[in-house]
Order: C-alpha cells, then sequence, then structure tokens
C-alpha cells in the first residue's frame, strides 16, 4: 500500500533543492535574515533609551526646544528641520519602490532615474544629519547655567513671544595686552565675538560688563539687551525645584549673575561625551550613537545603491534578465527608512 502511494506521487513537481519552494532567491532571504538581526538590534538601543529617561535623575530635553534651528535661518522652528529629514527620507522610499518596479518591467532607464533619486535624497539626509549633529555639539547662544542655589536651568522663550539673544556688536578696549590697544574697537573683523564670548563665560573671564581676553587685554562688552528670557529649571537645587520657570528680569538677573563674578563653568554651551546643554548627560549620548548608527547604515545604503546604480548603468542586469539586486538594494533602504520613523518618534517626538 505504502508503495503504491509512493509510485503515485509525482517527484517533477517536488522540490529537489534546485528552486525555493517559496520563489524565494539566496541573496533575498539573507537580506531579510540580516535585516532581522538588526531590527532587534535598534530595538534595543530604543529599550535601553526608555529605561535611561525613566532613571534619569534630571528634566529629559524636549524635542521641540532642543532642535528648533534651521539652516541660516536661526531658531525658532521646532522640529522642523527635522520634519524635513523625516519627509525626505520617506520620499527616497517612495523613488526606491518605482525604481524596484521598473526593475520587474526590465525598464533600464526607469530603474536609472529613480535610484538616482533615491541616491541624492540619501546623501542630502546624511548631510542633514551632519548639520543637525553640528548645531548639537555647538549648542544655544544661552547654554544651560547653573544657578546660585546649585540648580541647573536652560533658557526658553518667555510667554510674550520669541527670544531674542541679544546681538554683541563689539568689545571696547579699556587694558592694553599683547595684541589689542586701549581704545580700539574690537568687531567680528578682528576676532569671532560670539566664540570670545563662550570662551570666556565657560573661562570665567567676565566681570560684569568686562570680558578679560586672551592676549590679557580687557574691554567692555557693547551687547543688546535679550528679550523674551525665561528660564526653566531641569534639575533641582537648594532653592528652585525641577520644571520650574522663572520669568522676566528675575530670569535674566540670574543668568547673568551666574558668571559676572567670574566664575568658571557656569554655563555648559552645546554637547559632547561629558558635558550636555539639553539635559542629563546620558541624553547626549543616546543621541549620538542611535542617530550615529542609523546615519551609517544610511551612509552603506547609499554606497549599495551608488555600486548597485553603476551596474545598471554598464548594463550588468540587463544581461542577466533580472534586476533581482535593485530588490534586495531596496529591502534594506526600506529598512533604514523605517527604523528612523520610530528613531524619530522615540527620541525627538515623545
Amino acid at each position: 500500500m505504502a508503495e503504491l502511494a509512493t509510485s503515485k506521487i509525482n517527484t517533477a513537481e517536488n522540490w529537489n533543492g534546485g528552486e525555493s519552494p517559496f520563489k524565494v532567491g539566496y541573496g533575498k532571504l539573507m537580506m531579510w535574515l540580516f535585516l532581522l538581526s538588526d531590527a532587534l538590534t535598534f530595538g534595543a538601543f530604543l529599550v535601553s533609551l526608555g529605561f535611561m529617561r525613566e532613571s534619569a535623575q534630571e528634566a529629559w530635553p524636549i524635542g521641540e526646544e532642543t532642535f528648533n534651528a534651521l539652516p541660516f535661518l536661526g531658531t525658532g522652528f521646532p522640529l522642523a528641520y527635522v520634519a524635513f529629514m523625516t519627509f525626505l527620507l520617506i520620499l527616497s522610499s517612495v523613488t526606491m519602490v518605482l525604481a524596484v518596479e521598473a526593475g520587474h518591467r526590465m525598464d533600464r532607464k526607469g530603474v536609472t532615474k529613480w535610484l538616482f533619486a533615491t541616491i541624492i535624497g540619501g546623501m542630502i539626509f546624511v548631510g542633514s544629519q551632519a548639520w543637525e549633529w553640528s548645531h548639537f555639539i555647538h549648542g544655544s547662544h544661552f547654554g544651560r547655567v547653573e544657578l546660585a542655589d546649585g540648580s541647573l536651568a536652560n533658557v526658553t522663550s518667555g510667554p510674550n513671544g520669541k527670544l531674542v539673544f541679544g546681538e554683541i556688536h563689539s568689545f571696547d578696549v579699556t587694558k592694553a595686552g599683547s595684541k589689542y590697544t586701549v581704545g580700539q574697537k574690537l568687531t567680528e573683523k578682528d576676532l569671532d565675538i560670539d566664540h570670545t564670548w563662550q570662551h570666556a563665560v565657560v573661562g570665567g573671564h567676565i566681570h560684569g560688563n568686562t570680558i578679560h581676553l586672551a592676549d590679557g587685554s580687557e574691554a567692555t562688552i557693547n551687547k543688546e539687551k535679550d528679550q523674551n528670557v525665561r528660564l526653566i529649571v531641569k534639575k533641582e537645587g537648594g532653592k528652585y525645584a525641577r520644571h520650574q520657570v522663572i520669568d522676566g528680569e528675575e530670569a535674566v538677573n540670574l543668568y547673568y549673575g551666574a558668571f559676572n563674578d567670574g566664575s568658571r563653568g557656569k554655563v555648559t554651551y552645546g554637547a559632547n561625551m561629558k558635558e550636555n546643554e539639553y539635559g542629563p548627560k546620558v541624553y547626549a549620548n543616546l543621541f549620538f550613537f542611535i542617530t550615529g548608527f542609523h546615519g551609517f547604515h544610511v551612509s552603506i545604503g547609499i554606497i549599495i545603491n551608488i555600486v548597485v546604480f553603476i551596474n545598471v548603468l554598464l548594463g550588468t542586469y540587463e544581461r542577466r534578465r533580472h534586476y533581482e539586486m535593485v530588490e534586495k538594494s531596496g529591502l534594506y533602504w526600506h529598512f533604514v527608512d523605517l527604523v528612523w520613523v520610530f528613531v524619530f518618534t522615540f527620541f525627538y517626538l515623545i
């Protein structure tokens, strides 16, 4: 009976190892397995973000306050640039879909056009991420200030409109040094005023309205008045509680009083692996690690797409009579797009 049942089986219709029963090529299957393992890695990073945020001893930074700048336009545009980056990456995913679809139709020109658009979109995204990193590292005009009671506070817009950092026009030299003479007016032509100001604040080289310059000279500061200043306490001290809001003249006096007596290290500008203007140190570490790891993936995706693009131009896939490599690179590209949606949601929005 068993022999009879066996004899009726059509071995030609059975899978004998020569072709996958699910019509999935080896390369595509391996790409799926790689993406699965990579998804678990990114998932672990985001879970770690949640644990670190929950255990932080000071207020976690608010995305709208931290990422509110646009190139050439300054601050006051909450999450606008991050939203642009997200839209650009999603758009590049659409162009990749069109490239894959053109490959299914063996449309070489279509693949060339849409794959090129995907590469350009990816390059703009990575460049935008580099600019965002640079802005994050250098920080804002005000930085994070340590108040007299030991609490830490960030400067943000008050209730009356946009925060305006009063422009520093010049320094009037009142005491000569090795480079500058008494009566000399130092402008942007003579030195980087903003950088000199920040360096003096961090180093405790400001006393009242007098700044001590690197050459040993002293100068008065010609600075416009700041407008609409508000302090938000991020880490509580002896007097001020976490999340407490300080407005008006009190906010201005507390901010400038912190370093106008020549105190050193009262203000932190920007972020690195040791200091962080925006919040807990671990926040900056996670920002660099998670967004950097994603940016690395996008960069690898761009390189892969460039290699595939060159092969398209050389007619490699036309000779193979299929564009499966475009589809495999498309799987990777869609993955990095999807991961960014989660990074954008959990890191910037929540």
